[in-house]
């Protein structure tokens, strides 16, 4: 089924106007199972990288449906993935699709996985305040993220910071297989990186080592009005990014800002999809619906991400 055609089933099935209790072909569990797609209880895993959006999903989801209880669990990529494959998680939020040996597991069990998008979102570079090196060219990134250069000295030519430390969220997690697979392309890692177990702990890591490049979600320093964004960035330096290996002039060099998400010109930007195993209309499926509908939407708007339905407004400012 295409992700449009999907989209309008679970708009239906969230208004009530799909049978509630029609099941076809998943587990017993699932045929078990007596939630709605407004009411009951079910447990969903989610990209760490998405828990300041997932966060406010969930709770105005709750809000809106009070006899709704979703009980979101926070982990790395592959642990999200495998919660879906044996069936702990009837919904997950990751930033990739199902490869062909996870869809072939579905295949086995007669089950079609849904997918949608949800949003666009963008890994942001970040640094100590102290750090001058706040403009970077993916080609600097990559040699930084392999270990090509290993000193702050080969960037800028100063030497006070010394050797470059780079910071992941934690181990096996979605920023480190898009840093592998999108800006290193398969050559190793450095041999100076290492995880710190969450995205608080990386952007504080950053924080108090001036030697130290993290990669964190946008969404964990995108939305202005939230306080604790906005101590992070009291914290940190967000960098620059220009895919132009020779950039003329700083305007070339963008930030993970929506507009420049939503125009395409920020170059570290990766997709947001939900997957639902879901074989029936549950709260799984009323949960889809409304991240993908108008209230969903509006939060990921918010959230300062770029919305996968509705539009963001770009305003030219060289014209005003």
């Amino acid at each position: 089924m295409s992700s449009n055609l999907w989209i309008k089933s679970i708009a239906l099935a969230a208004t009530g106007l799909l049978l509630i209790g029609c099941n076809t072909g998943g587990t017993s569990a699932d045929a078990a199972e007596t939630d709605t797609t407004t009411s009951g209880k079910i447990s969903i895993s989610v990209d760490e990288t998405f828990a300041p959006i997932l966060t406010s999903q969930v709770d105005t989801f709750q809000k809106l449906y009070q006899a709704a209880k979703i009980q979101a669990a926070y982990k790395p990529e592959q642990a999200v993935i495998q919660d879906l494959l044996d069936n702990k998680a009837r919904v997950i939020v990751v930033a990739r699709q199902l490869t062909p040996s996870e869809q072939a597991v579905f295949d086995q069990l007669k089950l079609v996985p849904r997918t949608i998008k949800l949003a666009t979102d963008g890994l942001a570079i970040i640094v100590h305040p102290s750090n001058a090196d706040s403009l970077l060219t993916t080609a600097q990134l990559r040699d930084i993220f392999t270990g090509k250069t290993a000193e702050w000295s080969q960037v800028s030519g100063k030497k006070k910071l010394g050797a470059i430390n780079v910071v992941f969220d934690a181990n096996r997690s979605s920023t480190a297989r898009y840093v592998q697979d999108s800006v290193t392309r398969g050559v190793p890692l450095t041999q100076r990186v290492f995880a710190a177990k969450s995205n608080p702990a990386l952007l504080d890591y950053v924080a108090t080592h001036p030697s130290a490049i993290g990669i964190v979600g946008a969404n964990w320093i995108s939305d202005r009005d939230d306080a604790a964004v906005q101590s992070f960035l009291k914290r940190v330096r967000v960098v620059g990014i220009s895919s132009n290996p020779n950039p003329q002039k700083a305007d070339d060099y963008v930030q993970p800002y929506q507009a420049y998400m939503a125009l395409k010109t920020y170059p570290l930007r990766r997709e947001v999809y939900l997957i639902s195993r879901e074989a029936r209309a549950g709260l799984g499926t009323g949960f889809a619906s409304f991240a993908a509908g108008n209230k969903g939407q509006l939060i990921i708007l918010k959230s300062g991400l770029v919305p996968a339905v509705g539009q963001t407004r770009i305003i030219n400012t060289n014209k005003l």
